[in-house]
């Protein structure tokens, strides 16, 4: 695990992020939605998720669990994000 990349700060200015209306967002890029997108996208439902026993190692379960009372959904998502980008 890359201390590094774990212990990284955001430096987004949510504080302006949060004050911006609806008008002050430029979505000029994004191309609009079409029958075609609609005839090709399916509607998910999240499953139930499933209890499991995984050996992790101490450093990273730490890591996890100083992250907050959340940790362990937080893994969860982890190797949501992994798996989703090794399909």
């Amino acid at each position: 695990m890359n201390e590094k990349s774990m212990n990284s700060i955001s430096k987004t200015n949510w504080e302006k992020v949060d004050s911006l209306s609806e008008e002050d967002i430029n979505t000029s890029d994004i191309p609009p939605l079409t029958e075609e997108f609609f005839s090709n996208s399916r509607w998910w439902k999240s499953q139930v998720p499933l209890k499991v026993v995984v050996q992790v190692d101490s450093d990273t379960l730490a890591w996890f669990q100083a992250q907050g009372e959340d940790s362990e959904r937080k893994m969860a998502a982890a190797l949501r994000i992994y798996a989703a980008a090794h399909q």
